[in-house]
């Protein structure tokens, strides 16, 4: 039996997550408990004591955050069950509380936008970014904005005006953007941590009568459907594909 504790499901990304690992332990015919944390630690904190309390076979857990998690894990380890993390990390000062992790480089992804932006506004003079990042002291937040700025650091011409958390969610990123927008009247180029906050923000792109893709250039990770529709259109000028498909 696995014990699996989700996040939340505040994507189209998160939603296929989930999917992919009900459906991979279908077919692997491993028995699954399910827990969706609604983006609350504590939720996620109970769910893995009630997995130890069930004594399942494996732990593992996509942590909404990177810290606080070494006393619910020790008591894994404590009752003998290994923990697996996915999609993002933790901090701890005990390596044996994991067996192994199941995800991404963010800070490749971070990287990888950066170079993009090197490309496309290799004629520019002076570029003004705003950033919408993800859920505060999250891994993806922390590595993919850390992998974008080693990346532009050493150029000039690079300034991060502004950078605003939108919790991975399509309407924070709308109420995130339109505060940017309020703020800054010079905005070359939108950086954002997810499409869901991305496809949030050019509404409020659109609201303020400015062309996405045109007016501000926009770099966005996952690789929703939805945000590669618009960047077959232009309103996106770069997706960072990420994918949720890791179940098996």
């Amino acid at each position: 039996m696995l014990g699996f504790s989700q996040l939340g499901s505040e994507s189209a990304w998160r939603i296929g997550n989930i999917k992919s690992i009900q459906d991979a332990a279908k077919r692997a015919g491993v028995q699954l408990m399910y827990e969706n944390a609604e983006q609350k630690q504590e939720k996620q904190i109970k769910a893995i004591r009630s997995f130890i309390a069930y004594q399942v076979d494996v732990i593992a857990f996509s942590p909404i955050v990177e810290d606080g998690w070494d006393n619910v894990l020790g008591e894994a380890k404590q009752a003998g069950i290994p923990v697996l993390i996915t999609d993002r990390r933790i901090k701890t000062a005990d390596e044996s509380l994991l067996v192994g992790f199941v995800g991404s480089d963010f800070q490749e992804e971070g990287r990888m936008a950066g170079r993009f932006l090197l490309q496309k506004m290799a004629d520019a003079s002076h570029v003004n970014i705003v950033e919408i990042s993800g859920t505060v002291d999250s891994t993806p937040m922390r590595a993919r904005g850390a992998g974008f700025r080693e990346v532009l650091n050493g150029d000039e011409r690079f300034e991060i005006m502004e950078s605003v958390s939108g919790d991975f969610l399509r309407s924070k990123g709308k109420e995130c953007m339109q505060g940017l927008l309020a703020r800054h009247d010079n905005i070359d180029v939108l950086f954002s941590h997810n499409d869901s906050m991305t496809l949030g923000a050019i509404e409020a792109i659109e609201e303020a009568g400015l062309a996405p893709g045109k007016d501000i250039v926009i770099v966005t990770m996952d690789g929703e459907q939805a945000a590669i529709d618009l960047l077959k259109v232009g309103k996106i000028n770069c997706v960072i594909e990420y994918t949720p498909l890791i179940g098996d």
